[in-house]
């Protein structure tokens, strides 16, 4: 089964109620501490709770698709454990460890460079990779006109050079500390500018490049892939030497901290993870195509080029845009020229016959597309209005669009003579839904409709709500 995502404090929020906030890591009862869980008692919840940032290389959109480092190898950490991955997005990177340490997230999933000081606090996971700091300045204004000679004599070569300058990190960042410990080591005072714990590295790596600060400090790979966006950027002075970098877990939770190592030492022997690596830190183009696309989480507030004629045609439903939008995505991955083996076509995969029914000469446009899908939706909507729980029926809305609105009625009785909800779909219908998969079930005389493949459906609900909760988290309302 896919693994669902869930921001902390946000429920599903459609149409009746838009206000939509990334989950907040700042506690506003300093007193509460959640109760530290260890791997027996994440099993048994069946969710691992992960923090993690929202930054250009841990976890973005990126046309349509949740995406990032860390992003990617939690899904497989969840998957590996069996488990179901409830993302909590840090608001302020300064207090990562101490949401850790107050219990209200299980492991954090960030780059985090292993030292003493953070070893008294927390357990570290084996580290994930190697790198080491990096003094981050901008090169002169006529770089280009200059030979490489000339260019190094107007950078700084040695962090001794650093002495009665600013640079801007974040406060309680291993860069802070770093700084710290190279004023003791160069006998003189590096002025810190303090940044705030909103602000990713990758931001404040731009903020060099647009000359509103002089300079930062940033780990090797991460400056380097960033300079390859901006080549006014100088990455090339160390100061520091070789990091581990990895996650973090309470020091309570020593057998978690084990089950991880374990993942991690499998994970290193595959080429998927060096794979993964190399896609965020390596891969220049690809991060330069993406730093530029109109739809990239970081760069505008947009999920596709669609997102105008969906915006209309959820008003006219009474959804939340973003939901709507990770339908199409499901559909077609915003691809108009999508087309299924059963003959569906366009945006938002529609079959011939109910394509001619709604007026649509051409399925490949996207507007007429659209709209004739969404009032397709409306008119499946409309026909559950027994089901008084909004969330509840755009779900059962989605699994007749899916798999038709027969199969889902059929489902319904089997629900009743289970004696399960036959107005919920979570756990009670879309079991239902994959029992019509087996002869006892479609055989059944009280099923009118017969087989269908249940898991299509299931999966089809969940996926669309999954990726609606990375849109709600992204993407303004």
């Amino acid at each position: 089964m896919y693994n669902k995502l869930f921001l902390l404090g946000i429920g599903i929020v459609l149409c009746i109620s838009c206000n939509s906030n990334s989950a907040k890591t700042d506690d506003h009862n300093d007193n509460a501490t959640a109760t530290i869980r260890d791997y027996e008692d994440i099993i048994e919840d069946g969710k691992l709770k992960a923090l993690i940032a929202y930054s250009s290389t841990s976890y973005f959109l990126y046309k349509g698709r949740a995406m990032g480092y860390e992003y990617e190898l939690l899904q497989r950490l969840a998957t590996h454990f069996g488990l179901e991955l409830e993302l909590i997005v840090a608001e302020d990177l300064n207090s990562l460890l101490s949401e850790l340490e107050k219990g209200n997230v299980d492991l954090v999933a960030y780059g985090l460079a292993i030292t003493s000081e953070r070893k008294k606090k927390v357990a570290f996971t084996d580290y994930l990779y190697l790198t080491n700091q990096v003094l981050v300045q901008r090169k002169p204004d006529n770089w280009r006109q200059l030979t490489l000679d000339k260019i190094r004599e107007k950078l700084i070569r040695d962090p001794i050079q650093l002495i009665d300058d600013t640079v801007s990190v974040r406060f309680n960042s291993s860069y802070f500390e770093r700084l710290g410990n190279l004023s003791r080591e160069i006998g003189g005072t590096i002025k810190i500018d303090t940044i705030l714990g909103k602000i990713s590295t990758a931001e404040i790596i731009k903020m060099v490049a647009e000359e509103e600060r002089d300079y930062t400090i940033a780990d090797k790979n991460l400056a380097t892939i960033n300079a390859s966006y901006y080549p006014i950027l100088d990455v090339s002075v160390p100061v520091s030497f070789s990091q581990r970098i990895a996650w973090a877990v309470n020091k309570d939770s020593g057998v978690l901290l084990e089950k991880i190592n374990e993942w991690i030492e499998s994970q290193k022997k595959t080429a998927d993870y060096y794979v993964i690596y190399n896609k965020y830190f390596q891969n220049k183009r690809y991060f330069n195509r993406r730093v530029n696309s109109e739809f990239y989480s970081l760069t505008n507030n947009q999920i596709s080029q669609y997102d105008g004629i969906i915006k209309e045609n959820a008003l006219e439903i009474g959804w939340d845009w973003r939901l709507l939008a990770s339908l199409v995505y499901q559909e077609s991955g915003f691809d108009t020229e999508a087309n299924a083996w059963t003959g569906a076509q366009g945006l938002m995969q529609l079959m011939p016959r109910t394509a001619k029914e709604l007026g649509v000469a051409n399925s490949s446009e996207p507007i007429d597309n659209i709209n004739a899908g969404s009032k397709y939706l409306k008119s499946i909507y409309d026909n559950f209005e027994e089901i008084t729980d909004t969330v509840q029926r755009i779900k059962f809305t989605m699994g007749a669009y899916n798999s038709g609105y027969y199969h889902i009625m059929d489902a319904r009785k089997l629900a009743k003579l289970n004696n399960l909800n036959a107005n919920i779909w979570d756990d009670n219908v879309n079991e239902m839904m994959l029992a019509l998969s087996y002869p006892q079930s479609f055989n059944h005389p009280l099923v009118n409709y017969g087989y269908v493949n249940g898991i299509e459906p299931y999966n089809y609900v969940d996926q669309i709500f999954e990726r609606y909760e990375h849109y709600k988290n992204f993407i303004k309302q």
